[in-house]
């Protein structure tokens, strides 16, 4: 038995192959070959691997307390990180929260506040959602493959309804009427905690909600004593262009969920809401062995002083411009027919691949994928039928080697769209 075959097979694998280092938007594997990310530990790493500012906080914490159970006794690294965490937060009104160990673990954490609050227990998500693999929050995906197969009743009750979105032509009034269905057929409103949602989904193929739809659900929360849960798990830290993509469509959270690129690499979520719903469980109903250890706070603060840097800004921007800039140079040069939307806003953006005649190019990104890594490019795929590119890029890669990627990609499309056409006609 060799190594790998130590490890569950029921865990995914994108790429087959092992890495060893890596420096900001390129990684190298065991045998010493280079690779561009694009995928970013899958938007862990927005300002790359091993930032010095992130690895000298690090070093610098771990020469002084690696860990202490917050709930046994308090550390100062979760009190400056949560300090700075929830000022740096745009809402207009008081908020607290707590660490967790991941967004998962955040996503449950909201659940059990929500029941709290409200006396409630029913929950409405969103088709194409993610918001974990947990058992809980895996029953608010909106997607049955590969998460809930095999795993019989699920918490809940919890309902979905279709995300309203430019980006998959579902309108706002279907989604309003679907919702207006589930009052009528499925279940009392009265019975529903929390509306949960992504402003823009990731692995559903970075699709950006209607803004005009997020204000109808803040106005149809508030009026029926419904907490709104905003999953920016992957949206946040700057993955839009903005700290926070709640922004972008001018709605404020009830409950906030943080994790991924939070700390720069190290395992670390946040649950963030309205002081008064965070406050209202018993004491010693939140909290965790791990959560907020202090390595990760530390990682925590360095990733809030990189984003609040002019660098930083000025990266985002370029990075912005170019992915943009190259799409639609792809669409005037008629790159290939399979060359669909660029879905999402800002910096999360996908590269949607579907044909007229043939529809979802399924198999073409398939073969993307393995011929992009084949050159030196690690990409994945996003969205229902997994045909979309999803650009997890860190936005701190340097100028020239996003240029290098998306030359590698251009060159990619180009070919396989080639290829593929010739086989399906």
């Amino acid at each position: 038995m060799d190594n790998y075959q130590r490890i569950s097979s029921a865990l995914g694998l994108i790429h087959p192959i092992t890495l060893e280092t890596g420096l900001n938007a390129e990684v190298w594997d065991r045998n010493g070959k280079r690779y561009i990310d694009f995928i970013g530990g899958i938007g862990v790493l927005n300002f790359g691997h091993c930032h010095p500012k992130i690895v000298k906080a690090i070093q610098h914490q771990a020469q002084k307390l690696t860990h202490y159970a917050f709930n046994a006794a308090h550390h100062q690294p979760y009190v400056q990180f949560m300090e700075q965490l929830t000022d740096f937060i745009p809402v207009e009104y008081p908020i607290v929260g707590m660490l967790t160990n991941s967004g998962a673990e955040a996503t449950e954490n909201a659940l059990k506040v929500a029941r709290t609050v409200t006396g409630r227990s029913g929950v409405i998500a969103f088709d194409g959602g993610f918001h974990g693999r947990t058992l809980a929050a895996v029953n608010l995906n909106g997607k049955v493959a590969p998460y809930k197969g095999g795993l019989g009743a699920l918490p809940g009750p919890v309902y979905h309804i279709p995300y309203p979105s430019k980006d998959n032509d579902i309108t706002s009034e279907e989604a309003k009427k679907a919702l207006a269905r589930l009052f009528q057929v499925e279940v009392d409103i009265k019975n529903i905690s929390a509306i949960i949602f992504e402003p823009v989904l990731g692995e559903g193929g970075f699709h950006v909600m209607n803004a005009d739809f997020a204000h109808f659900l803040q106005e149809f929360c508030q009026k029926n004593g419904i907490l709104i849960i905003l999953d920016e798990i992957q949206s946040g830290f700057g993955r839009t262009g903005e700290a926070f993509a709640f922004k972008k469509l001018g709605i404020e959270p009830d409950l906030l969920l943080l994790g991924k690129s939070i700390a720069g690499g190290i395992p670390l979520g946040a649950l963030i809401g309205r002081a008064e719903y965070m406050n209202h469980p018993h004491k010693g109903a939140l909290g965790g062995t791990y959560s907020g250890n202090p390595i990760a706070c530390a990682a925590g603060l360095a990733t809030l002083d990189i984003m609040r840097s002019q660098i930083y800004q000025e990266n985002i921007q370029h990075y912005i411009e170019t992915i943009e800039a190259y799409y639609s140079k792809w669409k005037q040069q008629n790159l290939t027919p399979w060359l669909g939307r660029l879905t999402g806003i800002g910096a999360m953006r996908g590269i949607e691949l579907y044909h007229p005649q043939y529809g979802a190019g399924t198999h073409v990104l398939a073969n993307i994928l393995t011929q992009a890594r084949n050159k030196g490019l690690l990409l994945m795929s996003s969205g229902q039928e997994k045909n979309i590119i999803r650009l997890l890029t860190p936005l701190t890669i340097e100028p020239k080697v996003l240029k290098e990627g998306l030359d590698i990609l251009e060159q990619i499309l180009a070919e396989t769209a080639h290829q593929e056409m010739m086989t399906s006609v």
